[in-house]
Order: C-alpha cells, then sequence, then structure tokens
C-alpha cells in the first residue's frame, strides 16, 4: 500500500508540473501494477519523461536536494570507502560542506534503516542528498576509475591466482614442458625412426579421439532434437509481473559503422523495457564507436559504461567493469551485430526457475544471418549448426562441461559473481568460464533460442578470429590442468576427460591435421620403400585410418547441422570441411606461436564486412529455434 500511494504521489507531480499527461500516467500504473515494477521507471522507459525529471520529483517528495553526482569533485578523500561498498550500497561521497559535513548522494529512498548504514560505514552523519542513477554511475566512474580498471583485470588472478591465465605456465608446467623437449630431442638422436613412429601414432589417434568425441557427443545431442525444452504454453503464460530485473552488456571496439544496427535489435527483445537495463560497454579510447551510439538516439534503458584504459584491453575486462553495475537477477552477453530471437530472455528465465541454483548459465545457439554469401560463410554456418544444436545439446545430456560461445551467455548474477567473472588475460574466456563452472561443481546448460549474427566473409579476418580462439582453447587447458587431482575430485573424471578431449583436443586435431595431410600426400607421391625406413606400413595404414574417419566424422556431423537448419543446399558443402579444416591449422600454428610470444594479446575481429543488407528467404527452421523471419 505505502508503495502504490507512493507511486501516485510521483505521478500526481509529473502530472501537476505538465511533464505527463493524466492518461499516460494511468497507462503507465496499469503496467506497473500487471508487471510489479514502479510507475516512475516505466513512465522512463516508455519515454514519457526523463531519468532526470522522475529523480527531481522524488527528491521533492524525500526531502532531498537534488544534484549532479558528475560534476562533483572526483579527488575527495572519501576516508577509505571503497568502490565495492559504494556499488553495492548504492551511495557515493561527494564533497565537504563548508561545516565540514560529508555530503553523500543516494540513488534511493532515504529510509532509516539506509540512513544508519551510512552513518555507520563512514562513521559519522552524512548531509543527504539525491543523485539520477546513471549520473550516479559516470560518477563512480570518475572517482573510482582505476580501482574499477584493477578489479576488471586483475580480480580474478588476486581471488585465485591458479585460475587466471595471466601466467601461462606455472612452475611444475614449465619444468615438465623443459624436460620433455630435452627428452625428446635426446630420443631423436639416438632412435630416430622409433620416435617418428611414435609421433605418428600419437598425432595420428589425437585427431581420431578429438573428432570422435566430437561425433559422439553430436549423436547424443540429436536425442535432443525433438525435445521441446520451452513449452510455448508455458512461455505465453509467463506473467509480466514474475519476470526478474534483466541486464544485457553489449561489449563493443571499433564497431561504429555497426553499433547502430544493435540498437534495433537489442529494442526487439520481448521483455518490459523498465526491467531491462543494456549497457554499452565502450572504451575510453573508442570516441568514434560511442558517437555512433549516441547519434542512434538508444531508448532509455540503453546506457553506455566506458571501460577504462588500461592493460589488458579485452572483452573480459570491458565485461568485468560491466558486471560491477549490473543490477539485474540475470546477465546476457551480446555482440553488437547480434540479433536474438525476440523471446530469448524470456526462455532463459524459464530455465534458471526450472533448475537450481546449480544452473549457473544457459547458452543460445548462434547461427549466421548471411551463409550463402561465400565458400567461407557456407562452412562457418555448417560449423555452427552441428555445433550449437548437437554438440552442445549433447554436453549437456551427458552432464558433461560446455565451453560457452562468446554471445548470448545468460548467466545468473549471483553465481557468475561466486565464479569471479571472467578471466581478462583468457583470450576465449567464454569457453574458460564454461570449463570453470564446471570445475567448481556448477552446471551449464543450453536453451533453445537462436542468435543470428554476421559470418566471417573474409579469409585473413578468419584467421586472426580462429587463432584467438584456439590460443585461448590452448590457454584455458594449460589452465584448469594446473590441479588435475582437484580438477578430477570436484568435477569428476567424466567432466574432465570431456574437457580434455573438447578444449585440449580441439587445438591438438588442427595441430595434427598438416601432419597428416603431407603423410597422406607421401603415401600417394612416393614409392612405399622410401617410406617404409621411418613410415612402417602398420604406421601408414593407421594415419591414413585415422585421417579418414575421423574427416568422415565431421563431414557427417557438418551434414547433420545443415539438415536440422533446413538449410539443404549446404549440405553438400560438409564434403569441403577437409579444406576447411586448414585454414583452421593455419590459425592453430599461429594461435601456437602467439601462446609463445603474446599470450594475452586480443586479436580483433572486424564486422561488418557483409554484402548482405537483408536476410536470404530462408534462414532456416529448426523447428522452434529460428522464428519465421528475422531482419539482421
Amino acid at each position: 500500500m505505502r508503495r502504490h500511494q507512493q507511486d501516485r504521489r510521483i505521478g500526481d507531480y509529473l502530472v501537476d508540473r505538465g511533464l505527463v499527461t493524466r492518461s499516460t500516467l494511468d497507462a503507465a500504473e496499469q503496467v506497473a501494477r500487471e508487471t510489479g515494477g514502479y510507475i516512475g521507471e516505466v513512465l522512463v522507459s516508455i519515454g514519457a519523461v526523463d531519468s532526470e525529471s522522475l529523480t527531481r520529483a522524488l527528491a521533492d517528495l524525500w526531502g532531498l536536494p537534488y544534484v549532479v553526482a558528475g560534476r562533483a569533485a572526483a579527488a575527495l578523500d572519501a576516508g577509505g570507502v571503497d568502490v565495492g561498498t559504494v556499488l553495492e550500497q548504492r551511495w557515493l561521497p561527494l564533497e565537504r560542506r563548508s561545516d565540514g559535513t560529508l555530503v553523500v548522494a543516494l540513488v534511493d529512498e532515504p529510509t532509516p534503516a539506509r540512513r544508519a548504514a551510512v552513518a555507520a560505514a563512514l562513521g559519522e552523519e552524512p548531509f543527504l542528498v539525491l543523485a539520477d542513477r546513471w549520473e550516479f554511475q559516470q560518477a563512480v566512474l570518475d572517482r573510482y576509475g582505476p580501482e574499477l580498471r584493477d578489479r576488471a583485470s586483475l580480480g580474478l588472478w588476486g581471488r585465485s591466482p591458479a585460475h587466471s591465465a595471466r601466467t601461462v605456465l606455472v612452475r611444475w608446467q614449465s619444468v615438465a614442458l623443459v624436460v620433455g623437449l630435452v627428452l625428446l630431442v635426446l630420443a631423436t638422436v639416438l632412435a630416430p625412426r622409433e620416435v617418428v613412429v611414435t609421433l605418428s601414432v600419437v598425432v595420428g589417434l589425437a585427431f581420431l579421439i578429438g573428432t570422435g568425441f566430437k561425433f559422439w557427443a553430436s549423436l547424443r545431442g540429436a536425442r535432443m532434437e525433438h525435445v521441446t525444452r520451452t513449452d510455448p504454453a508455458v512461455l505465453a503464460a509467463l506473467p509480466d509481473h514474475e519476470l526478474p530485473r534483466y541486464t544485457v552488456l553489449v561489449p563493443v571496439y571499433k564497431e561504429a559503422n555497426i553499433v547502430a544496427h544493435l540498437i534495433g535489435n537489442l529494442g526487439a527483445l520481448d521483455y518490459p523495457a523498465h526491467l531491462l537495463e543494456v549497457l554499452i560497454l565502450v572504451e575510453e579510447d573508442d570516441t568514434e564507436t560511442r558517437a555512433a551510439a549516441e547519434a542512434a538516439s538508444p531508448p532509455a534503458h540503453f546506457r553506455f559504461i566506458t571501460v577504462p584504459a588500461g592493460a589488458p584491453q579485452t572483452k573480459p575486462k570491458a565485461c568485468n567493469v560491466g558486471l560491477e553495475f549490473a543490477t539485474g537477477e540475470f546477465l546476457v552477453i551480446f555482440d553488437a551485430e547480434d540479433k536474438p530471437e525476440p523471446d530469448q530472455l524470456k526462455k532463459a528465465v524459464l530455465a534458471f526457475r526450472e533448475a537450481g541454483e546449480e544452473l549457473v548459465c544457459v547458452q543460445a545457439a548462434l547461427n549466421y544471418f548471411n551463409a550463402d554469401e561465400n565458400p567461407l560463410t557456407r562452412m562457418f554456418t555448417l560449423e555452427y549448426s552441428f555445433w550449437f544444436d548437437y554438440m552442445l545439446p549433447g554436453l549437456e545430456y551427458g552432464r558433461f562441461a560446455i565451453p560457452l560461445g562468446g554471445t548470448s551467455n545468460h548467466f545468473r548474477v549471483s553465481g557468475l559473481r561466486r565464479l569471479g567473472g571472467w578471466d581478462p588475460f583468457n583470450v576465449t574466456e567464454d569457453a574458460d568460464l564454461g570449463i570453470r563452472a564446471a570445475a567448481e561443481g556448477l552446471r551449464v546448460g543450453v536453451i533453445d533460442s537462436t542468435t543470428f549474427e554476421e559470418a566471417n566473409t573474409s579469409y585473413p579476418n578468419f584467421v586472426r578470429q580462429r587463432s584467438r580462439w584456439i590460443k585461448g582453447y590452448m590457454q584455458t587447458t594449460l589452465v584448469h590442468l594446473r590441479n588435475p587431482f582437484r580438477l578430477v575430485r570436484v568435477a569428476g573424471l567424466r567432466q574432465t576427460l570431456s574437457f580434455l578431449f573438447l578444449v585440449g583436443g580441439t587445438p591438438a586435431t588442427f595441430l595434427a591435421v598438416p601432419v597428416l595431410y603431407a603423410l597422406f600426400l607421401a603415401s600417394l607421391l612416393l614409392d612405399p620403400e622410401q617410406l617404409a625406413f621411418l613410415f612402417p606400413g602398420w604406421v601408414l595404414w593407421l594415419s591414413m585410418f585415422n585421417l579418414g574417419v575421423g574427416s568422415a566424422l565431421m563431414i557427417y556431423v557438418s551434414m547433420m547441422g545443415a539438415f536440422k537448419r533446413r538449410r539443404y543446399g549446404l549440405v553438400l558443402w560438409g564434403a569441403a570441411n577437409p579444406l576447411y579444416w586448414v585454414l583452421h591449422s593455419i590459425a592453430a600454428y599461429k594461435g601456437l606461436w602467439q601462446l609463445v610470444t603474446k599470450p594475452h594479446y586480443w586479436e580483433k575481429t572486424a564486422h561488418g564486412l557483409t554484402g548482405v543488407t537483408s536476410d536470404p528467404a530462408d534462414l532456416g527452421d529448426p523447428g522452434a529455434h529460428v522464428p519465421a523471419a528475422v531482419r539482421p
């Protein structure tokens, strides 16, 4: 009752001053009543009133002066108040008045309990003022920029160095690597034939195991093909007043050419705007992207967070800054070019509510709107179709660790903070976080929703992107094998083996490709007697078997993905998978070199290169996954 009366007072205040009409207020009141929101939040979300006017009205009702927090002195000695306290309790020391009283900005109602908490934290009775919550965020960034940068960059490493990729190899791994290389050199000098035979067998088996595991997991995922994960009737009946607050993080860098599309794509989400906060994370030096985004006139629930400059300049560091300001119960990551299905957030909410607290994340499928643009986009689409439509559901079906994709990860915020956020030194922070969740006894699932994005159209751009991904898989493998016994004890042997086969096996597979291809060509071009010294017949046949079977398995699952998405024109392109893997191999060796020379370098992927300006006639429709029409 008290809240309703306060809402009416706010509404009447705004009407009396001509800021909103009575009919608009009545409509907003009905929405607030149906969704469990506040009238003020609803009015701001529909653009009926701006956030500053609402805050001034609240200040009058609560008897507090209004202040523009961003204009406050940034150098004030706040008596040791750290940024964690400021963000958690939502108050900020601003300045001292002439009588020595400390001025503190609030963004919430100054209840007796809140007044007492602030006074207790400061050790003195402050003079309270009210600030707009968006202005408040900017003031926190201005005041605590260096501290926020350090928390985002070094927070995970400071809490748990063993989980951070800041150090490439721990001591025992370095010693083991050196000893292994020395033994390999000695063995090569003393018994070169035996070394070549052993390496050939190991490389071939690594290839077969890596591809075989993906094939096996995909077949398990096929069992879920006709399982309805989200009951359409339950989804349609989900009332707005049961929906929680949701945070959307959009890290962007050098995306001025496409960021305007982001506004329309995310504006189409079927979720109450007053329960949604979209935080666009812009690097401090990227003024061009911010200007382009602001010029697109984003809705009131879209706000900008400036990521403080400093190394490493990576997407996970930006996401960690965004996590500091997130106020939602759940959180999702989208990239600038993403087009998620409108009901994706609601499906995630249902998935979280149907599971226990151990479900920390759900992954939506990714696919491409420009699949038919060139051979590379076709192969990219085949790969993503089998990966997200079969591989990940298969891993979930078996309760295995799931390496997340770079976007459309929906998190339970409490669980994400428990995990320590993202590792800014890992260039596939998403895959690492999925494995880290499993290593901590938490679970990652998938939902039957798709986010469409732009497939890479450029071969050099593809190699840059894949070299980063593969390097990140190598980083993740090294990080989680630092304490293998703990990993087995907490995650279990099955989870550990699946992690090794998938995250460790993927780079190993791509590194093995040129060796096996070279051996295959040699078997065709050279006389068998010329190969017999280094490659006895049984070794050659075993290598060819591994290459042939492994390649056939991956061709098959690629074709499966095309059928699932009803992209029948792509099915025969699955036969080109061995050629596609040559690109992966180039990227893998580049990633391995960068792991040695610059492990934390973030190879930027250029977006907005596609020539497709509207969707193809058929995006593919695997049932519940794909909407009837999607506009990029």
